[in-house]
C-alpha cells in the first residue's frame, strides 16, 4: 500500500491533494502531469516512485538552487540522489557518473542543456532509466511565461534515450499551456492532475501608490513586522540595489539579489535568507524559482510583475507552511513601458534573421557547425531569441540539431603515458599508443588533436572520446573540455530566403504581441471589479464556488484604480543630436533604427556589449518612454 511506503520512507502519514493520483499513474507504467500550486507537494510525486521503480529517475530542473534543496531533502531521507552541475569538483562529478551507471543512484538531477553535452551523452547511454521528470514543465510551451527553447527538445531526448515514462511538473499552466505540453509529449489529457491554484492562506492586496511614495509605504509595511521573512520584487537590477540601500539606511537588514551579482555573492545572500540570518531580500525575478523556504511571510511587489503567471508564481513563494501570509503590490504604471521594452528587446531585426538563413543556404556541406555565443555577436541577436530562432528553423525542417561537442579537449597526466599504454594489448594498445602520440603536450596539459588522431589511427571521434573518458574514470588523467560547439544537419537549402525570413519574423512579432498583451491583461486583472483570488484561480482554469474569498483587497476595500505614471517630459524636447551623436559614431556600420531605439531604451544587445555601449551616459536615457514612440522619434530625425 502506498501510504505504508510513504510513512516508511518519508515519515508522512498521508498524501496531500492530488499526490496519490499522480503516483498511481506512474506506478501503473503511465506518463502523467501534476499541476499543483507552489508548495503543494509536486516533488513527492516523483520522489516516492523513484524509490519504488526498478531503475533510476532522471530529473530535469531549470535551476541549481532547486536541485540543491531537493537533493539535501532526499539525502536526509537516506535516498541515494545526486545532481550534476558546473559547481562540482572533477572527482565528485566523475564519481556521480560512476554511481549512475552502476545503478547506485535512485535520482539524478540535471539541467536540460546537459543532454546536448557529448561527454554526458556518452555516459547517459550506459544508464538505465525508469522515469524522466521535467520540473517547471511550462517552460516547454511558447505560451508559458518562462519559455526555454532547449525544453522543446525534451520529447526528442526522451525517445532518443529510450525512456518509457515521463512526469511533468509545474505550478502555473493555463489551459493553452496544458494542451501544448500534452501534445508535445503525446500525453492523455486524463493523465493531467490539476489540484487548483487557489491558496486560502494568502492575503492579496493591491495598493495604488505614487512612485514618490513607494519607499515610504514599503518602510511602513516592513516596520509592521520587521522580522518577517520578506521578498521585495523589483524589475531592474539597479532598483534592487537602491531599495536594499534605502532599507539598510533606515535600520532594516536587507540585501539585493540579481543576476548581475557574482555567483558567490548571490549564493551567500540566498543561504543567509534560507537559514534566517537575513530576513529581507530586494530581488529581481532571478531569485525565487525553486526556493523552498516555508516561512516566507511577505511578498511585496515594488514594481509591476511581468504577467499574471509571474505574479502567481512569485506570490506562491510565501506561506508554504500554510500559515497566513501577506502579498502586496505597490501599484502604479511607471514601469509598464520598461516591461514592454524588455519584450521588444527580444525581437531580432529582420535582416539578422536573413543573414543567418543566407549562411545556412551557402553552406557547402550537409553539416552546419556554430558556436552560439559567437554567432549571437556576429548577427546581433540576443542568446534567448537566437536559440528560439534555431528552434523555429528546426520546425521549418531546414535544420535538425545533432549534438553539441567541445572544440577543445585537454588533459593532465596523473600517471605516465607509458603506464597508460601498458594497460592494453593488441589492437587496443596500438590505438591508445596512436591517441597519446598525437596529443600536443604543452607544459602541464596535453591537447587532443582529433584530426591527427583520426588520420593516424582510423578511429572515429566517438571512440577517441570514449577512451579519454575511460582514462579519466580510471584516474590516469584529468580531462577537461572547453568551447561548446553545436552541430546541425542541414535538411534543405532549397528554400526562398525572403519568404522564410518573413515567416520567421512574423513568429517573433506574434510572440511580441502576445507578451505585450499579457501586460495589459495583468493590469486589467489588478483593476478588476471582482474578487482577486477568484479571478486568479479562474485564469488557471479553476472556478471557485464562492464569489468572494474574504482575504483580498477587493473583498475588503473594493476595486483599486492603478495610478497612471507621472507625466514624462515630451520626447520632442530632447535634442536628437545630443542623445545619439556619440552612439551613431561608435555603431558605424551596426547603426540601424532598431539598434538606436534599443540603445536609448536601455535594452542590451550583443553589439552593445562588444562596443561597451552600456557605459555611455545616454544608454537607457529614454527607458521609461514607449518603445514605439522612441522609434518613431528617431525615424523622424533620420529620414
Amino acid at each position: 500500500m502506498l501510504e505504508n511506503e510513504l510513512q516508511k520512507i518519508f515519515g508522512f502519514n498521508s498524501f496531500k491533494k492530488g499526490q496519490k493520483e499522480v503516483i498511481l499513474k506512474i506506478m501503473e507504467g503511465q506518463s502523467a502531469a501534476a499541476i499543483f500550486p507552489t508548495g503543494a507537494g509536486k516533488s513527492l510525486c516523483y520522489q516516492l516512485p523513484a524509490v519504488l521503480l526498478p531503475e533510476m529517475t532522471l530529473v530535469v530542473s531549470p535551476l541549481l538552487s532547486l536541485m540543491k534543496d531537493q537533493i539535501d531533502f532526499l539525502l536526509e531521507n537516506n535516498i541515494p540522489a545526486a545532481r550534476l552541475d558546473s559547481s562540482l569538483e572533477i572527482d565528485e562529478y566523475n564519481e556521480i557518473l560512476k554511481k549512475a551507471k552502476r545503478g547506485d543512484l535512485k535520482i539524478l538531477m540535471i539541467s536540460v542543456e546537459r543532454f546536448k553535452n557529448e561527454r554526458f551523452r556518452h555516459h547517459l547511454e550506459k544508464m538505465n532509466i525508469s522515469l524522466l521528470v521535467i520540473d517547471e514543465a511550462h517552460c516547454i510551451s511558447e505560451w508559458g511565461h518562462n519559455f526555454r527553447p532547449e525544453y522543446l527538445k525534451l520529447p526528442f531526448y526522451k525517445n532518443e534515450f529510450g525512456i518509457e515514462q515521463v512526469l511533468l511538473l509545474t505550478a502555473t499552466a493555463t489551459e493553452q499551456v496544458v494542451n501544448d505540453i500534452c501534445k508535445k509529449f503525446e500525453l492523455a489529457r486524463s493523465n493531467v492532475i490539476i489540484t487548483g491554484s487557489y491558496r486560502e492562506n494568502l492575503y492579496l492586496q493591491i495598493t495604488s501608490t505614487n512612485e514618490t511614495e513607494k519607499n515610504k509605504v514599503l518602510l511602513q509595511r516592513i516596520h509592521e513586522s520587521p522580522n518577517d521573512p520578506t521578498i521585495v520584487y523589483v524589475t531592474l537590477q539597479k532598483t534592487a540595489e537602491d531599495v536594499a540601500d534605502f532599507l539598510c539606511n533606515n535600520g532594516i537588514n536587507a540585501h539585493a539579489y540579481h543576476a548581475g551579482m557574482k555567483n558567490e555573492e548571490r549564493e551567500l545572500v540566498q543561504n543567509d535568507f534560507m537559514n534566517g540570518k537575513l530576513n529581507l531580500i530586494a530581488a529581481t525575478i532571478a531569485f525565487g524559482m525553486g526556493i523552498d523556504k516555508k516561512d516566507i511571510r511577505r511578498v511585496i511587489h515594488y514594481d509591476l510583475p511581468k504577467s499574471i503567471e509571474s505574479y502567481s508564481q512569485e506570490i506562491g513563494r510565501s506561506g508554504r507552511d500554510g500559515e497566513k501570509s501577506f502579498c502586496e503590490l505597490l501599484a502604479n504604471r511607471n514601469n509598464v513601458n520598461i516591461l514592454e521594452n524588455f519584450i521588444y528587446g527580444d525581437t531580432p531585426e529582420k535582416e539578422s534573421i536573413r543573414t543567418l538563413l543566407l549562411d545556412i543556404k551557402n553552406n557547402s556541406g550537409s553539416l552546419w557547425t556554430i558556436r552560439t555565443i559567437i554567432l549571437s555577436k556576429e548577427i546581433n541577436i540576443r542568446l534567448l531569441p537566437l536559440k528560439t530562432l534555431l528552434v523555429y528553423l528546426d520546425m521549418e525542417n531546414i535544420i535538425t540539431p545533432k549534438y553539441t561537442y567541445f572544440e577543445e579537449y585537454s588533459f593532465k597526466y596523473h600517471t605516465t603515458a607509458h603506464a597508460i599504454i601498458n594497460n592494453f594489448n593488441g589492437e587496443r594498445r596500438h590505438f591508445v599508443d596512436g591517441l597519446i602520440a598525437n596529443c600536443r603536450l604543452k607544459k602541464t596539459w596535453a591537447y587532443v588533436d582529433f584530426n591527427q588522431i583520426v588520420n593516424k589511427t582510423g578511429a572515429d571521434r566517438r571512440r577517441i572520446i570514449a577512451a579519454l573518458e575511460y582514462f579519466h574514470e580510471q584516474g590516469w588523467i584529468e580531462l577537461q573540455s572547453k568551447q561548446p560547439t553545436d552541430v546541425y544537419n542541414i535538411d534543405t537549402t532549397d528554400f526562398d530566403i525572403d519568404i522564410v525570413t518573413d515567416r520567421i519574423y512574423s513568429l517573433f512579432l506574434r510572440n511580441e504581441e502576445h507578451n505585450i498583451g499579457r501586460i495589459d491583461k495583468m493590469i486589467r486583472f489588478f483593476e478588476s471589479d471582482s474578487c482577486l483570488s477568484k479571478g486568479l484561480a479562474l485564469y488557471f482554469g479553476e472556478n471557485l464556488e464562492k464569489e468572494q474569498c474574504g482575504h483580498c483587497s477587493y473583498c475588503n476595500i473594493g476595486k483599486v484604480k492603478i495610478q497612471h505614471s507621472k507625466e514624462l517630459r515630451p520626447i520632442a524636447d530632447f535634442t536628437f543630436k545630443g542623445l545619439t551623436e556619440e552612439a551613431i559614431k561608435v555603431l558605424a556600420d551596426n547603426y540601424t533604427l532598431l539598434n538606436m531605439t534599443k540603445f536609448l531604451c536601455g535594452i542590451n544587445t550583443p553589439v552593445f556589449y562588444r562596443l561597451k555601449m552600456r557605459q555611455f551616459p545616454n544608454f537607457g536615457i529614454l527607458e521609461k518612454y514607449k518603445f514605439k514612440d522612441v522609434k518613431d522619434w528617431i525615424a523622424c530625425h533620420t529620414q
